[in-house]
């Protein structure tokens, strides 16, 4: 099997990798940050002589106060589309997971993750966002964008703490870029699909029905979620730990108002931060890409160290080949978790699911896991083919793996 040599760098030190026999090991010093793997696979994977495009600051944005943590003003990337993708339009939102204290986030608003002056002038567009046919067969000549994440709210926050010098301004970055976006062509388009990965991909269910209404009733206009699923649920010690995470982030960010009113009508704002509690209710058609063990949830919210002091998890949550038993009958429990929160979602006929049994997280923008040779499949569909027949109605797709460890088509995430 082909080699992958992989450098990628989190806030606290670096990530080196290489693929083999289906998995993916790393040598890692910050396995909390294992999120920024979603934009460090885009550096080093399958695509040959991938595209690089360049960063667009939105120049209107400052007077909108739609700014970084640090005020820098926010940025996105954007390949125009040809040919019969001319009138097409993919935003993709970009992940990095969220800041929910005051120390968190005055330390991330000095990283591209909280402002544009650390973002890279130039990234790669790969998986969903390549140029190339044989890479991404159904959007390759669309107009792609990848909208960049400085605010760590998923897009949703709107208020500030002077005394730290912050901004959170999420939900006005999203309109502004909307803004700039529909001023170069986007209000014209004839097609259009929001996606984006991990904390984007829960933007992505937080923001479409409202970047639905930006556009004409003739206008196709669906969502993708890839990775962005993450589930209220009790960690090892039967604490809360992602749910006291959100809780931090919709209180310090100011999300309340931002979040969908169909939900905050009858549940507390933290609860309507949860995308099991807002899918459902959805009015635009919305397609799910989620690893059934996804690996962030496993590291950060199911078993973190802070969760587990004894260290009982420590091997299983850097190797599921390491799992006891218990360890992997607790993580079925978890999938099956997942599962029932999905399936009034997965009754409507307009939404797709592509839920496969791999330990992974964020599908869509890895070329590997998006569209190749040794793609992931379920029942021979690769992830590329499945959002495609989906959005253009050539199927109805509700994919949903068998459990662990039946997929020999994973490419799984091992840490050591």
């Amino acid at each position: 099997m082909r080699k992958l040599f992989l450098l990628g760098f989190v806030v606290a030190g670096m990530i080196l990798g290489t693929e083999a026999n289906g998995y993916l090991e790393f040598n890692v010093t910050e396995l909390d940050h294992i999120e920024e793997l979603e934009y460090g696979f885009s550096k080093s994977n399958s695509s040959v002589n991938p595209l690089m495009v360049g960063l667009t600051l939105i120049r209107g944005a400052g007077a909108k106060g739609a700014v970084c943590l640090d005020g820098t003003l926010p940025g996105y990337h954007l390949h125009r589309g040809y040919g019969s993708g001319a009138n097409s339009w993919l935003i993709q939102l970009e992940g990095g997971g969220w800041c929910d204290n005051i120390r968190n986030c005055v330390y991330r608003k000095k990283s591209r993750r909280g402002s544009s002056n650390y973002m890279e002038k130039q990234i790669q567009f790969t998986g969903i966002l390549s140029n190339k046919v044989q890479e991404n067969p159904d959007f390759f000549n669309w107009n792609r964008i990848k909208l960049r994440y400085c605010d760590g709210g998923s897009f949703s926050g709107d208020s500030q703490n002077k005394a730290a010098g912050l901004q959170f301004r999420g939900e006005r970055i999203w309109r502004a870029a909307m803004d700039d976006l529909k001023a170069k062509g986007m209000q014209n388009a004839k097609q259009a699909l929001l996606s984006g990965c991990s904390a984007g991909g829960l933007a992505v269910i937080l923001r479409c029905d409202e970047f639905s209404n930006l556009f004409s009733t003739t206008t196709k206009v669906k969502c993708l979620s890839d990775a962005g699923f993450f589930l209220d649920t009790p960690d090892v010690s039967g604490g809360h730990t992602i749910k006291n995470l959100y809780n931090g982030v919709v209180q310090l960010q100011g999300v309340r108002n931002n979040l969908p009113h169909m939900c905050t009508d009858h549940l507390n704002p933290t609860s309507c931060f949860f995308p099991q509690n807002l899918i459902s209710e959805m009015k635009t058609p919305l397609f799910i890409v989620n690893a059934a063990y996804d690996i962030w949830q496993i590291q950060s919210s199911i078993a973190p160290p802070s969760a587990d002091p004894s260290g009982y998890w420590h091997e299983c949550r850097l190797n599921h080949g390491r799992c006891t038993p218990a360890q992997i009958l607790f993580l079925q429990g978890f999938r099956d978790q997942m599962l029932r929160a999905m399936e009034e979602f997965s009754n409507a006929r307009k939404n797709g699911l592509f839920i496969n049994s791999c330990f992974a997280h964020c599908q869509t923008e890895r070329q590997d896991t998006w569209f190749a040779d040794d793609s992931p499949v379920i029942n021979k569909k690769a992830v590329a083919v499945a959002v495609g027949d989906w959005y253009f109605d050539r199927a109805e797709v509700k994919l949903i793996d068998c459990p662990y460890p039946c997929d020999r088509s994973c490419h799984n995430l091992v840490f050591r």
